[in-house]
């Protein structure tokens, strides 16, 4: 019986092919896992980024909720505008600067901590009393109130359920009453930042190197002086994310993948000279 070996030549050439189809397959599998990890990136920061925009939208879209800007060159004279919160002055509903925003307005509906809303129960004067305690109004950041998103006030005292206004409030009897708050939306290096300026900022994303705003009347003409809010009738958001670590395939930006988000905002209590408020 030919019992044949193998030679050295044919291991040789053995290896050598299995060499190649192993190469083959650990690049074929660097390839994938690169690709795998950038797309997870991409989805990330199109995730992060769309979060964010999204929480932006509602609030600045609720600017002015509550009624509290100045009309028509003082035919609505707010009562609590100037705002001072934490030494800080804001002399507006809408501060239009173009790479960062602060709007005021009743974003935060008051309830109990079952989550049903507190609602006015009584009024005599310029005194109201809730149908439940909350200590939402108490120092002097936290003294701005609204009744039912039509009246704004400043609450000068509480005690227990009775909250002391500055004024004599409309027909307050069972409306629901919301905290007016000036919230600023800006960058902080790569770090988009929500500050109601009581406390330290909210991270709203990371990753974000671009923010822009620009501002529009009503006939879409876009407004370029600063503080001009009662004719602010919509407001386009540019945000520009990038991913966490760059690619070094990637030739261009640093390696970095960027996706900018372009959103126009309709305001719903701005524009025209808010007529009927």
């Amino acid at each position: 019986m030919n019992k044949r070996g193998v030679t050295l030549i044919e291991l040789l050439i053995a290896l050598v092919i299995s060499a190649i189809l192993v190469a083959g397959i650990y690049r074929i599998f660097i390839s994938t896992q690169r690709s795998y990890t950038v797309q997870d990136q991409v989805v990330e920061m199109q995730q992060n980024v769309r979060a964010a925009i999204n929480k932006m939208m509602r609030e600045i879209r609720m600017v002015n909720f509550g009624r509290i800007v100045s009309l028509n060159g003082g035919t609505f004279v707010s009562n609590i505008l100037p705002m001072n919160i934490g030494g800080q002055v804001f002399p507006d509903v809408l501060t239009t600067n173009p790479n960062d925003i602060t709007v005021i307005g009743g974003f935060e509906q008051i309830r109990r901590d079952n989550g049903d809303p507190i609602v006015i129960e009584s009024a005599s004067g310029n005194q109201i009393t809730l149908n439940f305690a909350t200590d939402k109004f108490d120092g002097a950041n936290n003294q701005f109130l609204s009744i039912g998103g039509e009246e704004s006030f400043v609450v000068v005292s509480r005690s227990v359920r009775t909250l002391t206004l500055d004024r004599v409030p409309n027909n307050p009897v069972g409306h629901f009453i919301f905290k007016i708050r000036a919230v600023t939306y800006r960058l902080n290096g790569l770090q988009l930042r929500r500050d109601i300026n009581v406390g330290p900022p909210q991270r709203l994303a990371d990753n974000i190197d671009g923010l822009q705003f620009q501002y529009f009347n009503a006939d879409g003409g876009q407004i370029l002086t600063q503080n001009s809010a009662n004719s602010v009738a919509s407001i386009q958001v540019t945000i520009t994310a990038r991913t966490k670590d760059p690619d070094p395939t990637y030739g261009s930006d640093g390696g970095f993948r960027r996706r900018q988000i372009v959103s126009t905002i309709q305001l719903r209590n701005m524009g025209r000279g808010m007529e009927g408020l």
